[in-house]
């Protein structure tokens, strides 16, 4: 098995310009919209097949986590000083909990939790799923409409079932929980391991060729999130957040980046369509207090809140596996990830609670409180 350092410098990777390189993007952004001409930049049924109804800690001591692909347009910005729930109806794979009643970010698990062989495994399971989808990426694939009308393609299947082979390789005894699989419970200890998994999230841009879909892997303990991998197949560009370490993007640790005035922020939702019934007033008040809303990106505007290109990711209408590998990405960037009533993502498929459906994610922990104020008014 090769160990975490020889995943990161595999021959053929290339990697993100590290912070202070000679790098420097058009018109960059050096804080929360404000432009600098000098700064350096670098629902809720859970049963498998179902997707979102509508469309969709500070950091440890330096380390990296098991990329290396190729770069994204822009590199990063200087770091910044640190500083309602769904019932699932009868059937189906068991219904995870709502989220814990701490506000703030989920936790702060013992770092020693997740295992280089554990990450290892993560990474493989991407690899497996992007030799699926990039075979599949615009061709004329067939879409089937899955009960809640969400659609569904072979490639969604075939990745999930490579991710999952991957795993059993590797953690027989955990427990599995995919969009497009039934859920596997775990044996003894694995129990208290739960790998959440989405093959594809964002298959409508799959489906029409466009490259902001992502490949979702979490490993999940004792109901919270440890572990985390975002993965663009066709771009190339891996994000990995690992609890007691910062996120890396390609192998480069990467940060968000201060927003003190919601006034100001760049907002990111999957679709408007997704804020339905009392969700609408409450989406539209954060909306009118931001700067700039935008739509379309699923997992990938995470990303780009880890890497400090955008301020805030409001959403509804999801499922575990649509968010719980992007919490550790974001916290481990430096942001914040809760519910809607800043509430921790945390559960278990074990236990039959709710679940919660809305999801805001923030660079910045001030631009967090205010949204959340926003959301709440």
């Amino acid at each position: 098995m090769l160990s975490v350092p020889t995943l990161l410098r595999a021959p053929g990777c290339l990697r993100v310009p590290r912070p202070g390189s000679s790098f420097r993007a058009q018109g960059p952004v050096s804080s929360c919209g404000r432009a600098s001409s000098t700064t350096k930049v670098r629902g809720s049924r859970l049963v498998p097949g179902n997707r979102r109804g509508t469309a969709r800690r500070r950091p440890g001591p330096p380390a990296t986590g098991p990329d290396g692909r190729a770069p994204p347009p822009t590199g990063r910005p200087p770091p910044p000083p640190q500083g309602p729930a769904r019932a699932a109806p009868p059937g189906g794979s068991p219904r995870p909990p709502r989220a814990g009643v701490a506000a703030g970010a989920a936790g702060a698990p013992d770092a020693g939790v997740v295992t280089d062989e554990m990450v290892e495994c993560a990474v493989a399971m991407v690899e497996a799923a992007a030799g699926v989808t990039r075979r599949y990426f615009r061709t004329p694939v067939g879409v089937d409409h899955k009960g809640d009308d969400s659609p569904v393609t072979i490639a969604d299947r075939e990745a999930e079932d490579a991710m999952r082979r991957v795993l059993e390789e590797r953690f027989p005894g955990h427990a599995v929980f995919g969009e497009e699989r039934p859920f596997k419970e775990g044996e003894g200890e694995g129990r208290r391991y739960v790998w959440v998994m989405d093959p594809i999230d964002g298959t409508k841009s799959f489906i029409i060729g466009k490259p902001l879909f992502g490949t979702l892997v979490s490993l999940t303990y004792d109901g919270r999130p440890v572990l985390g991998v975002i993965d663009q197949s066709v771009s190339r560009e891996r994000w990995v957040g690992r609890a007691g370490h910062p996120t890396t993007l390609n192998g480069d640790p990467v940060r968000t980046r201060p927003c003190p005035e919601l006034r100001l922020a760049y907002l990111q939702s999957t679709t408007p369509a997704m804020f339905e019934g009392a969700l609408a007033p409450r989406y539209e008040r954060l909306r009118s207090r931001v700067r700039i809303p935008m739509f379309g990106c699923d997992c990938y505007a995470y990303g780009l809140l880890a890497l400090g290109l955008l301020d805030l990711v409001a959403e509804a209408d999801l499922k575990p596996y649509d968010y719980m590998a992007l919490v550790p990405v974001v916290e481990g960037a430096g942001g914040v990830m809760t519910d809607w009533e800043g509430r921790a993502l945390a559960w278990s498929p074990y236990d039959g609670a709710d679940f919660p459906g809305e999801v805001l994610a923030a660079g910045d922990p001030e631009a967090h409180r205010q949204a959340l104020e926003a959301l709440r008014a």
